[in-house]
């Protein structure tokens, strides 16, 4: 007679993950099993793809009910968070630590695009996930002035290896801020920025991380192509406001990513709605729908609704932002689920999409 050991994996062969389809005895996410046959108690580890995983109570019920024929005593199960990835050709590895890039990007300034890259990336670094920032901003960095004071400034690694990224809370953070004398403008050129980018990836000790989270410039310039040249993306994540003019910009955004094989992980509709604090009256100050419609028009997930919220800009000017200063707020759950949905969306590109690739030719 088989142990119960094996009973359970022969139970469970046919279990698969709801995102993926993957089947999680042959993927790899059954980790791993504990059994007793005295005592009939059975201990699990599985695994879930991403950070916030969403399907959770899905693939547990599924768990459940395929091994409710053994009549189990009791039965445990240990969800741990285990990322998938796609490892890049070899020329393109200059990120050998880090197992996803997530871009976020928007066809013009002013829609909250560094705010959301703040957000999204503190969002999943509490879901539990690995996560670093690339402040890829050139001309108007600002993700250190939204995270507040540094644990520790960027410099020369100890071992004189590269460059020790500065941290926040833990998290690496670089950007070209670090670089440049306060109040002083950036003027440089495509090769300038691409040489910039390239350091920030080849000799940054980032560490091993589950994403790195790149705040890119707005528009469709250098920065973009350089940075998706160097490195495969796993998806990009498109910031918006409700209203035409933003969107007629944003287009030329997605078609930029399409042409440079990145894939649109979806939109982020950010100051959708606001909600007066003292009577409550709401009102789309910027519009309405246009995310949605940007998204269908694509054919891609519109992966959150961001309420217009003076706590966002409070947060962005004392460096604690939202998700951190006010995580059970209406904005922060907001942001919570625009990390876990982009993530998820990351993880199951990495886990049963093509195999990465990047532009190797220069677009017009």
């Amino acid at each position: 007679m088989s142990s119960l050991t094996e009973q359970i994996r022969a139970a469970l062969a046919d279990v698969k993950d709801p995102a993926t389809g993957n089947r999680i005895v042959a993927s790899g996410q059954l980790a791993g099993v504990v059994a007793d046959d005295a005592s009939q108690r059975a201990e699990l580890v599985v695994h879930v793809i991403s950070p916030g995983y969403p399907h959770q109570p899905e693939l547990d019920a599924a768990i459940r009910t395929a091994l409710a024929g053994l009549s189990l005593a009791s039965l445990t199960i240990d969800w741990q968070l285990r990322v998938p990835f796609k490892p890049p050709r070899a020329d393109l590895a200059r990120l050998p630590t880090v197992k996803n890039v997530i871009a976020v990007a928007a066809g013009k300034g002013g829609v909250g695009k560094s705010t959301v890259s703040v957000n999204v990336a503190m969002a999943l670094a509490g879901l539990g996930a690995k996560v670093g920032l690339l402040d890829a901003d050139i001309y108007g960095p600002s993700v250190p002035k939204m995270l507040g004071a540094a644990d520790s400034e960027a410099t020369t690694a100890e071992d004189g290896g590269g460059i020790s990224p500065a941290r926040y809370r833990g998290m690496p953070v670089m950007s070209v801020e670090y670089f440049v004398e306060p109040g002083k403008a950036v003027i440089w050129r495509g090769p300038m920025i691409h040489k910039l980018l390239t350091q920030f990836l080849e000799d940054v000790q980032w560490g091993e991380l589950d994403y790195l989270v790149v705040d890119l410039p707005p528009g469709t310039g250098d920065a973009q192509l350089s940075l998706c040249q160097l490195i495969p993306i796993t998806g990009a994540i498109i910031v918006t406001t409700p209203q035409e003019v933003a969107l007629i910009d944003v287009r030329k955004a997605i078609d930029m990513f399409g042409k440079l094989e990145v894939p649109v992980l979806g939109v982020a509709e950010n100051m959708s709605l606001y909600c007066c604090p003292a009577c409550g009256h709401k009102a789309e100050i910027f519009g309405a729908g246009g995310g949605r419609r940007l998204a269908q028009e694509f054919g891609v997930p519109l992966l959150a609704q961001i309420p217009l919220e003076p706590k966002v800009a409070y947060g962005g000017e004392s460096g604690r932002p939202v998700v951190e200063d006010a995580p059970q707020g209406e904005v922060a759950k907001a942001f919570f689920e625009l990390a876990a949905q982009a993530a998820l969306a990351a993880s199951v590109r990495s886990a049963t999409g093509p195999k990465r690739s990047s532009l190797l030719r220069t677009v017009d």
